[in-house]
């Protein structure tokens, strides 16, 4: 059996992965990562109570327990990459920045120093060897929870120190296997907030990190005739429709975010399909395709893959031609390509293609 530092948020599922392990035989330390101070106020997965939680599970199950603080780590690759993005005028994704730089980065870092064999979280995602003994990354076996677009950038190395023990389960079975273990936290609601962000509420968060984003300037429409104002373009993403602050008669989206000029374009949702990406920072799980190859290509977390030929460019680029084209594409979010349920790779969309 292997020694496992499992990563303990204290939800149902990463509590529920840490003790299967531990029931399985393995040796197994819950690691609770305090990744955020938020002066004793609850959010996320930071917090007294989610600390509490995870401690209260390792206690239950009889296995070792700690709080690894990384809140410096993740202030510096996380946090500083949120507010960077924004003042680019792009919608950046920190949960897979987290779980990059985190997760399967400083805590990996963490498990090698510490003498672990390997580490384990609570995704809903499934690894396997291929016959050619390279390490394969699927989706997970319930497709509503899945989270593998959120570990597109794992590679070789990260895979052959990862474990998902829940990876082949549904929520349902997880639950009903927290209930069959007795865990306090059976019950417990799943979090949708960022861990770092209070009440949920984005647009200040950054607006006290970088107050400098708080400026007035124009909302447009496609031929640049001024519908009104804002108070930063910072609040606005691609495809939003609500809280535009216009009225223009019809329904309208953000067509458009243009950072320097603190200018923001509204216009009728036609206007947001793109046939094409141009991603950056790519990566692939196994190895690079040597050339144009067919993929289904996912831009959001929780939207549907679609048809695509994905082809490398020099450097970590590549260009993504839709079959159908996509609405939506935002600059910042990360663009993930499958082959059925396994992820080949992806990077984060620099562009959309008209």
């Amino acid at each position: 059996m292997a020694s496992v530092l499992v990563a303990m948020s204290g939800g149902v599922d990463s509590s529920v992965a840490a003790c299967l392990l531990a029931e399985a035989g393995h040796d197994v330390l819950g690691s609770h990562m305090k990744l955020v101070y938020t002066d004793g106020v609850e959010h996320g997965c930071c917090g007294p109570q989610a600390e509490a939680d995870a401690r209260a599970v390792a206690e239950h199950a009889g296995f070792d327990f700690e709080v690894a603080d990384l809140s410096d780590v993740f202030e510096e690759r996380v946090i500083a990459d949120y507010v960077g993005e924004h003042e680019r005028g792009r919608t950046p994704n920190p949960c897979v920045r987290c779980n990059e730089r985190i997760k399967f980065g400083a805590f990996l870092d963490r498990a090698r120093a510490l003498g672990f064999d390997l580490v384990a979280t609570g995704h809903y995602a499934r690894r396997e060897r291929s016959t050619d003994g390279r390490w394969r990354l699927l989706r997970g076996i319930d497709r509503a929870k899945d989270q593998s677009y959120m570990l597109h950038t794992l590679g070789q190395e990260e895979l052959e120190r990862s474990l998902f023990p829940i990876g082949e389960q549904t929520k349902d079975e997880t639950r009903a296997h927290a209930r069959r273990l007795g865990l306090p936290i059976a019950d417990k609601p799943d979090s949708q907030e960022l861990c770092f962000v209070p009440r949920a509420d984005g647009g200040a968060f950054l607006e006290e990190r970088a107050p400098h984003l708080v400026r007035e300037g124009e909302t447009v429409d496609p031929e640049g005739r001024v519908l009104g104002t804002h108070a930063g373009a910072h609040r606005f993403t691609i495809g939003q429709r609500r809280g535009l602050g216009v009225s223009t008669g019809e329904r309208s989206y953000v067509v458009d975010v243009d950072p320097a000029a603190n200018r923001v374009v509204v216009g009728p949702g036609e206007l947001l399909a793109r046939r094409g990406l141009v991603a950056e920072g790519v990566t692939w799980v196994a190895r690079a395709p040597s050339g144009p190859t067919e993929a289904e290509v996912q831009i959001r977390s929780q939207g549907d893959p679609s048809p695509a030929v994905v082809e490398p460019l020099r450097g970590d680029k590549a260009r993504v031609s839709f079959r159908t084209p996509q609405r939506s594409i935002a600059p910042g979010q990360s663009a993930v390509f499958y082959a059925g349920d396994e992820v080949l790779g992806g990077g984060v969309i620099a562009a959309a293609l008209r």
